[in-house]
């Protein structure tokens, strides 16, 4: 763990990724109690107006107000707590099936193999958020349904990386020497092998909290998934949309946030994915 802290420490780009996202995850936890105004709440008279305006109790806005006269920084702080609950989520309900199904497949082979890797090409036949948006119009809009179908739809990234580890350790001696001592298959599985694929498993999950983040927001956009009552980054994305030539700040700062989740995510994947690597 040491050696693993210093190689990730020597890649800058990481760790100032992982900053942002800790500071991301730390203004969704404390949300509730630094947002300056309710999000919710609408004052016609006071919509549109530009980042930085006071209203008459001294109130500042400081990111503007929209098409309702909501506060834009509320909402976009608030908007943090929905995108990190549905991508860490899907990553850990996602995740586990893929690990699961990856570790089956991957060791069991034969009809077992043939059978779980048709059906995740079944499923790669069909667009990412093609099947995503069929899903979440068939279940309705939550918070929890979009977890859900982003866990189903993303599944088949975990499993095919971690069936392609676990081929390539299964028939090392070190295995080899367990199985010949009598050692029982699920513990062949999950006290041996398991470990060794971990480090492919969490890099693959990195970079999915980015793509999970960016496939919510696309939901958000086109008003699927997440209910209108909670603010969103995608579902300001589309209010904003008819605003950008005279109220640009509508879609620009939740613009901005969902880029800068989604880059620094990305940039800790590759310092992730650097320092675990043993050739590195």
């Amino acid at each position: 763990m040491k050696q693993f802290f210093q190689k990730l420490s020597r890649r800058k780009t990481a760790t100032v990724g992982l900053i942002i996202l800790l500071l991301v995850v730390l203004l969704a936890i404390t949300a509730p109690v630094l947002v300056p105004v309710d999000p919710m709440e609408q004052n016609i008279e006071w919509r549109l107006k530009p980042p930085g305006w006071v209203n008459e109790d001294g109130v500042k806005y400081w990111l503007g107000t929209d098409q309702l006269g909501r506060d834009i920084l509320s909402r976009v702080m608030y908007g943090s707590r929905v995108s990190i609950l549905v991508a860490l989520g899907a990553v850990f309900i996602g995740g586990t099936i893929g690990l699961i199904v990856g570790l089956v497949s991957g060791y069991s082979g034969g009809r077992i193999d043939s059978v779980l890797m048709r059906i995740v090409d079944m499923q790669l036949a069909f667009p990412f958020l093609l099947l995503a948006l069929t899903m979440v119009t068939i279940l309705g809009p939550s918070i929890m349904n979009v977890v859900l179908v982003l866990s189903v739809t993303s599944w088949i990234s975990y499993a095919k990386v971690v069936r392609s580890s676990v081929l390539s350790i299964k028939h090392l001696e070190f295995i080899e020497a367990t199985r010949a001592a009598g050692t029982s298959k699920i513990s062949i599985v999950f006290r041996h092998i398991l470990p060794n694929v971990m480090s492919p498993f969490i890099v693959v999950a990195s970079f999915q909290v980015a793509t999970l983040i960016i496939a919510e927001s696309s939901l958000s956009f086109l008003g699927l998934g997440v209910p209108a009552s909670e603010p969103t980054w995608g579902a300001m994305l589309a209010d904003g949309r008819e605003y950008m030539s005279n109220a640009w700040w509508i879609a620009v700062f939740p613009g901005l946030m969902l880029m800068l989740v989604a880059m620094s995510a990305n940039l800790f994947g590759d310092g992730l994915r650097d320092a675990l690597d043993p050739n590195g």
